[in-house]
């Protein structure tokens, strides 16, 4: 089969990527939002240059995607964009650093690793940081080696759109300032680089005086979010992060390149590729330092494994590993092919939070009355109503819960007469204290203990 491949690199590493955006199109319209897309999806119907979780990019792509569906396969095209040209340029990078052949084997590689399959599926902020991660680490590499103005100009463009995707993206700025340091310092004289520079500043302006008038709370809450109040080193977690690499990236692919990357001197003596090794080392060593103290997301390192997969095609390449890569696409595909089979058929035990989401919702409406204000006891079933109720109505959340974008958009005497949503029956209490008449009309057993939704008709709000 690689043989057959092989013999036009490009034209099937081309084909593969676009049938691979057709199957994730298709493919994600059986799954019901998961919390955090349908809470995204409501940020893109109040767009704004800053969000109490994140910056604006996850939002202005949906809204773009909402011109053409807002169904759930509309709001994922978002991703199916994203991981597209991500490939493409995938293909494009490892291509000017060895040859087409080995540009293919990154395609694959990239197409068959689970956490670029569950990137094709779930629309996070993850999207469009994967997307300009990519294209800031390609034209910034262009710059660097090759120093057009054009290239200056474009790094500079797509690392200010990746900085107002998500806040990590720092990890890559410090990887440019590191090389910089290391490598190229005489770009430090060079007008082209502060020209770039200054593109990056005013594209994220608007995000950074969005939190300069809003007291710093995003950036507050992402510190707080990725960090640990207690510095008491927990192995526990720290070897779970490290476990977790070997899945997400498969173990074959994870091994080579955390091998190579320890023994490959070719690595820091070739600039190109030290620059590459460099975005990989210090966006997963971070997270593996602070893993030793609290548990970090699967998906916090993910744009690490951009420059991974290209150094891992490259190794493979270098050394003709040609059984390890297959043996390595062989598994790595059977991990893929298990999660996507368990997302699309028994969704209930890996993401319970996403199962049936849409059958609920409709459930409460049939309990719903003209004039209902509709409530959730958490973002997400606030965000789930809004989306899934006919005219999207406004939605909040009624009982205490995390502070999010709600609290910040919340006005005073937002309790009104509706229904409740609720997945814990002590809400019924706290309930109770805001309103004078709290009535439990619903119980939905979704998951056999596991999950349970609790509706609650409640009227006469207590004032305070």
């Amino acid at each position: 089969m690689l043989e057959i491949l092989y013999r036009s690199p490009k034209k099937s590493a081309y084909t593969l990527i676009i049938l691979m955006a057709i199957f994730s199109a298709i493919y994600n319209a059986f799954i019901p939002l998961h919390g955090d897309e349908a809470y995204y999806w409501m940020w893109s119907h109040h767009l704004q240059a800053g969000y109490y979780d994140h910056p604006p990019m996850i939002a202005i792509m949906i809204w773009l995607t909402n011109h053409i569906s807002q169904s759930e396969w509309g709001i994922r095209l978002v991703n199916v964009f994203s991981f597209t040209i991500t490939a493409f340029y995938v293909f494009k990078f490892t291509k000017e650093l060895s040859d087409e052949k080995t540009a293919l084997n990154a395609v694959l590689i990239f197409l068959s690793v689970i956490i670029v399959n569950a990137g094709y599926i779930i629309t996070t902020t993850d999207a469009p940081t994967i997307l300009f991660w990519t294209l800031t680490l390609y034209y910034t590499y262009r710059a660097f080696f090759f120093g057009s103005w054009k290239e200056y100009i474009l790094a500079g463009i797509m690392l200010g759109l990746l900085m107002m995707s998500k806040y990590t993206s720092i990890l890559l700025v410090a990887t440019i300032l590191v090389f910089t340091l290391l490598k190229k310092r005489n770009i430090l004289t060079n007008i082209k680089f502060y020209t770039a520079m200054l593109i990056a500043l005013v594209i994220v302006f608007p995000m950074v005086w969005w939190n300069y008038k809003h007291d710093w709370i995003s950036f507050a809450f992402q510190l707080h979010h990725g960090a640990s109040s207690v510095f008491k080193i927990n192995f526990g977690s720290f070897f779970t992060f490290i476990a977790a690499q070997f899945g997400i990236f498969s173990p074959v692919f994870a091994w080579v390149l955390f091998y190579y990357l320890y023994k490959e001197k070719l690595f820091y003596k070739n600039d190109k590729l030290f620059f590459i090794a460099l975005s990989v080392v210090i966006t997963i060593g971070l997270f593996l330092y602070k893993s030793l103290f609290k548990n970090m997301e699967l998906n916090f390192d993910a744009p690490a494994y951009i420059g991974g997969v290209i150094l891992v095609a490259y190794v493979i390449s270098k050394y003709n590993l040609k059984k390890t890569f297959k043996v390595g696409l062989i598994i790595a595909l059977i991990f893929t092919i298990i999660g996507r089979y368990m997302f699309l058929f028994h969704l209930d035990i890996i993401r319970t939070e996403m199962y049936k989401s849409d059958a609920i919702i409709h459930r409460v409406e049939t309990f719903a009355r003209p004039g209902d204000h509709f409530y959730g006891d958490h973002l997400s079933i606030a965000a789930y109503l809004k989306y899934y109720l006919p005219g999207h109505p406004d939605t909040d959340v009624a009982t205490p819960s995390r502070y999010s974008q709600y609290d910040m958009w919340r006005k005073k005497d937002f309790l009104k007469d509706g229904l409740v949503l609720t997945r814990n029956h002590k809400r019924g209490a706290a309930l109770r204290k805001l309103y004078k008449h709290v009535k439990l009309i619903d119980t939905n057993i979704v998951v056999p203990k596991r999950r349970i939704f609790y509706l609650y008709r409640v009227s006469d709000p207590i004032k305070k």
